[in-house]
Formats: structure tokens, sequence, C-alpha cells
């Protein structure tokens, strides 16, 4: 099956300091692909990169065949590929309603605005209650809803979830994967970037090591739950 989304030899660079080093990548059409490492290892400088907020050296990036390499990042979303960053970034003095409309300001959404609503509002019932309340009021747990609802409202293909538990509670942590995993059983591939390893490893077909910039490991995600390289540094065990 051809890649939808395909990273080939990304080296970033910060300044003389090397964040990534020929991480080569691919996800299919409908998978639950995860990125796992400890802090510091590059997961969101790469996700930063294939959303274009940051630029590489050397090496490509494809979406749905198309080399996106040095596109904007409004360019890159507008073409089906979205991001929902660590630490969720509301608009804190927006309503909930805004925000979601600020989500499908895109060409490619304008048309089924109202639809996607109504879609979020029975993934995220809590957003319904909340939708005339300014999105800084909100739980941690609700700003997170929030976020993806508003990724969602730009009808991506493939959605990149960039630390999306960080800061919750358990209990939320579990009823966030489990959307997660329906916003997938819906059609739309995912990428996971989660410091949770075990459960991402659970819900995810395929998953990559990623260590000091390079990928170093990959495999199912069945796999690698059960590698003892794995459990040893990032389950404890």
């Amino acid at each position: 099956m051809t890649a939808l989304l395909e990273v080939k030899n990304l080296d970033l660079f910060y300044g003389e300091a090397q964040a990534l080093a020929g991480v080569s990548l691919e996800i299919r059409q409908g998978e639950i692909v995860s990125i796992i490492g400890a802090n510091g290892a590059g997961k969101s400088s790469l996700v930063c990169t294939i959303a274009g907020l940051e630029h590489p050296r050397a090496g490509k990036i494809y979406f749905a065949g198309r080399d996106i390499t040095r596109l904007e990042p409004h360019e890159i979303c507008n073409l089906g590929l979205g991001h929902i960053p660590e630490g969720r970034q509301v608009f804190p003095s927006l309503t909930t309603m805004d925000n979601l409309a600020l989500g499908a300001i895109l060409p490619r959404a304008r048309s089924k605005a109202k639809q996607t609503i109504s879609e979020i509002f029975t993934l995220f019932p809590r957003l319904a209650e909340r939708k005339k309340q300014l999105a800084g009021t909100l739980s941690g747990g609700e700003q997170q809803m929030l976020a993806i609802g508003r990724c969602l409202m730009s009808c991506p293909e493939l959605i990149m979830f960039d630390e999306p538990s960080l800061g919750l509670a358990p209990a939320l942590v579990k009823a966030l994967l489990q959307a997660i995993r329906a916003i997938n059983q819906r059609g739309v591939t995912v990428l996971l970037v989660e410091q949770n390893v075990a459960l991402s490893l659970k819900m995810s077909q395929r998953a990559y090591v990623l260590e000091n910039g390079r990928i170093v490991m990959s495999g199912s995600g069945d796999e690698l739950l059960n590698d003892s390289r794995v459990r040893q540094a990032y389950l404890g065990l």
C-alpha cells in the first residue's frame, strides 16, 4: 500500500545543534502509528517539521504523493494534514464555538462546517455543553477536547497528536485515547506522540523509537511493547 505520509532522510538543526538525523518513516492510510522516545529525543521537532513549522536542512516529506517539504503550515493543513500541538494552544479569550469555527477557515473545510461541528459534539458532548464558554475557563481535559475538535474542523485525512495526554488525570487519559481510536475508526489516519508509551503502543498498528534524533527501532505496536529494550527503557520493566 502506498504511504499517505512519507519522511525520507530528514535532518533538522537548531543553529549548530542537530535535532534530527536521517529520519525516515512512513504511515499508510488508516493506520495509527506511534513515535516513542525519551524527552529531548526529537519527537516534537519531527512533528513540527512535518507540519511546516520547522524547515529541514536535508531530506524530503511527502503527503499523499506530494512534496510538502517547503510548504507553509496553512498550505500543508489545507492538503489534509492536521497538527494538534503539545500544550493544546486554544485561544483563551474566544468561546468554544469561536475556537471551533477558526478550524474551518480553510477552503477544504468551509462547506462541511455545520456537519463537522455536529460530529464533534457527538464525539465530545462536553464541548456542546460548553459551546458559549470562554476557552480559557475550560478544564485541561476540555481544552484538549477543544484542540482536537478544532483540528477536526479542518477535515484532515491525517492528524498528528503531540503529547495529547500531558497534564491530564489518568481517567481522562484513557477517555482521550479512546476518542483518538474513534477518530481513526472514522477513517482518519493518526500519528501519535504520547508520553504514555504502554497505552500508545497497545493502540498502534506500528511504531518507531526515536533516540537522540535518530530512528533506532521500528515494528508493530505489539512487537515493541514486548521488546525487552523498550520495556526496560520506557516502561520500567
